[in-house]
């Protein structure tokens, strides 16, 4: 007879986003990333992509006559774009938005007033994107989100989060920053550059953002990066595995296009390909 305790039941993943912005660097195409500040309760310390969970506010049906690309997309599917855009504005000032009526995403003046304006929502994560683009008369630019992978949190952690991952060129007439309280840095890197500094231990990055990086790195500019996403299916990785001296061992699904199905993982993030 067995008398241990039934496992408790997993977690529930809760629905987030999360944006890779590109830009072309002096040495290849670079990625933005937020060195998440020590006092945060999830991946403290850690450089990250702009991204959290999404908000009720964010499944608002209104939103999607404010919404460009929204043709062909289901509820869900509109309310992770429509997070990975107030995210992103959040936590690094870039707003994924036009002038209705207008093909050109809009300039860093009008997002420092938009900022300005909306700053007590900002400040308290308030923000709710259906009556930003009323008040501003504008549309969001979710046609600029292309899919690129789908996360889901190992059903053995206490903290879970089902995150889908999108890529975007980062708007030319604006800037990137971090905002000094959830975010204490920020940087723009090259994947080759991210790996080994993460490598040396000078950050910390997380086995997501890192294969991640990666896979965004197999492209010469962010162009063809966005054109590969849009003609690659987006498969879904719960990695499973198991601790082992010194770190982790995790598998992934062959599917998922990141070059390896098993990998090491040690305390500091360090990855090693082992198939």
């Amino acid at each position: 007879m067995n008398d241990r305790p039934a496992a408790p039941p997993p977690v529930p993943a809760r629905a987030a986003a999360s944006l890779l912005l590109g830009r072309e660097g002096a040495t290849g195409p670079e990625l933005f990333l937020l060195a998440r500040s020590r006092a945060s309760t999830f991946a403290s310390g850690a450089l990250v992509y702009p991204g959290g969970a999404v908000d009720d506010a964010d499944r608002n049906p209104e939103l999607r006559a404010h919404a460009e690309g929204a043709e062909g997309l289901d509820d869900d599917a509109l309310s992770f774009r429509v997070a990975a855009i107030r995210e992103a504005f959040e936590e690094c000032g870039l707003l994924f938005a036009r002038a209705r009526g207008s093909s050109a995403l809009i300039g860093r003046e009008r997002v420092d007033a938009i900022r300005l304006r909306f700053a007590g929502a900002l400040a308290d994560h308030s923000l709710d994107m259906l009556e930003l683009a009323k008040a501003e008369h504008l549309v969001l630019a979710c046609d600029h989100l292309v899919p690129f992978a789908h996360w889901i949190t190992p059903e053995t952690q206490p903290k879970r989060f089902d995150t889908h991952f999108f890529l975007a060129a980062a708007p030319p007439d604006q800037e990137a920053r971090h905002d000094g309280h959830e975010s204490t840095d920020s940087i723009w890197i090259t994947p080759r550059a991210l790996v080994r500094e993460a490598d040396a231990g000078e950050w910390y990055v997380m086995f997501p953002t890192r294969l991640n990086a990666q896979k965004f790195g197999r492209s010469a500019s962010v162009a063809e990066a966005i054109s590969t996403a849009r003609n690659a299916p987006v498969v879904t990785v719960m990695p499973s595995g198991r601790k082992v001296e010194g770190g982790r061992r995790l598998r992934i699904p062959k599917e998922a296009g990141y070059g390896l199905t098993v990998a090491f993982v040690d305390s500091r993030g360090a990855v090693s390909r082992l198939g």
